[in-house]
Parts: C-alpha cells; structure tokens; sequence
C-alpha cells in the first residue's frame, strides 16, 4: 500500500505543483509507474478549477470566474502541458527534420508559433466553456481535464518515444505503459462523464481520440514517436475538442 502511494504522490509531484512528502523523488521507477494516475491527476486538478469557478461565480460573472478557474489549473499545474503544446507548435511550425524539431521543442525559448498557439487554445478553452450550460460547468472542467489525460496516456501506450537524451525528466513517465495501467488510467478518465447522467455524453471520447490519432501520424511521420512535449500538446487539444463536442452535443443531451 505505501508503494503504491508513493507512485500516485509521484504522479502529484510531477505533474502538479502540490505539495508532497520530502519521502517522495523522481524515483524512474516509480514515475514509469505513474502513468496509471494521470488521468485521476486530472480529476483532482479539474476539481480544484471547478471549486474556484463555483466560489467566485458568486461573487463575480461567469466570465471573470471561468477566467480565475483557467488561472488556478494553470497554477497548479506549472503550465505543464500548455508549456508542451507550445513546444509542439514551435517544432512543428519551424523545424524541417526530426533533429531539428526536437532541438526547436528543447529550446525553453518561446517561438511565434507557441505563443499564437497558446493564446488560441487558451482562448477556445474559455469561449467553449462559456457556452456550457451554468449548471454543468463544474463537471465539465473536470471531465476536460481526466478525459484528455487519459487520451494522452494513448499517445504514449502507441507510440515509441524517441529523445535519445537522458536529461530529459519526462522519459521515465513517457514510456512502458502496460495494457493494465492503461486501463487503470482509462477508468478514472471517464469516471467524470456518470455524473452528466446523459449517456450520449460518451460520444464526446469519439472526437477526442481521433484528434489523438490525427496528432500521432504528425509524429510518427516527423518524429517517430512522441516525447514529453507530444503528450502534452495533445491533452491540450484533446481537453479543447472535449468542451467543443459538449457544446455540439448540448441540444441533444
């Protein structure tokens, strides 16, 4: 039991800014094992967002307390995945080889193509759940962020990761998921979908892994495989497409 604590406060620890135990490192061991809580990472990092909406929305619009929600999510996880996805936008955007894509996505400056990628989906992220209805923002939040997780654990169960470097700290969490915690990870993915009580908002897993698809032959065809930075981008697109297939389910659901 305590083993397996320490690999879900590993998972915290890594993809979050939680404070955790000082018993608990970067252990590769543990952090390869983490995987399997990625997605429950997500349902404590939406429900921290959703909490923040709830309060505020009180007190101020909806609007200002989306934007508080986005903030604290943000916050609280280091800008982890929006740091990935605008290194993908970068890579992708500037770089003609595999070489150089990979230096372009290790660069910790920001290019053209990050910052206008960002700013896009930061912008759909609020404008997608602005149009949700009041009651429903909550869960939604929450579901955005375990679904999308769990969609990009996908990514790193099919495909290979490739830097070949051993300084990068996400290596550890980017490869040898096994089929079980895949399927651990997929449960509380979608755990977050029961409490629409609509069972059409199932659909919404459709778009979202299709977007994973579309993003994992961009790169294979490119990179070979995935890194850190990959899984990332596509929690990111992943979560938005979620909001959006909510948005286009509404009237049915």
């Amino acid at each position: 039991m305590k083993r397996e604590l320490h690999i879900f406060l590993t998972a915290i620890m890594f993809f979050t800014r939680i404070p955790c135990p000082k018993w608990v490192d970067h252990n590769p061991e543990y952090l390869s094992k983490s995987a399997k809580y990625f997605s429950l990472v997500g349902i404590i990092v939406g429900s921290v967002g959703a909490l923040v909406f709830y309060g505020f929305s009180f007190m101020l619009s909806t609007e200002i307390a989306l934007l508080l929600s986005m903030a604290a999510t943000i916050y609280i996880t280091g800008a982890f995945h929006e740091d990935g996805f605008a290194d993908v936008c970068d890579g992708l955007g500037g770089g003609w080889t595999k070489e150089k894509i990979l230096l372009i996505m290790k660069d910790s400056r920001l290019g053209t193509y990050g910052v206008i990628g960002v700013v896009l989906i930061l912008a759909i992220k609020f404008s997608a759940l602005r149009e949700v209805s009041f009651h429903f923002i909550p869960i939604t939040i929450i579901a955005g962020h375990s679904l999308s997780r769990f969609i990009a654990t996908t990514l790193i169960y099919t495909h290979p990761y490739v830097r070949d470097t051993e300084d990068s700290k996400a290596k550890p969490a980017a490869k040898n998921i096994s089929i079980n915690m895949l399927i651990f990870s997929g449960v509380f993915g979608i755990i977050p979908l029961f409490f629409f009580n609509k069972p059409l908002i199932f659909i919404t897993i459709i778009p979202c892994y299709l977007a994973k698809v579309y993003l994992g032959i961009k790169f294979k065809k490119w990179l070979g495989g995935q890194t850190g930075d990959c899984a990332g981008a596509v929690q990111q697109l992943c979560e938005v497409i979620f909001y959006l297939s909510v948005i286009a389910l509404w009237k049915f659901i």
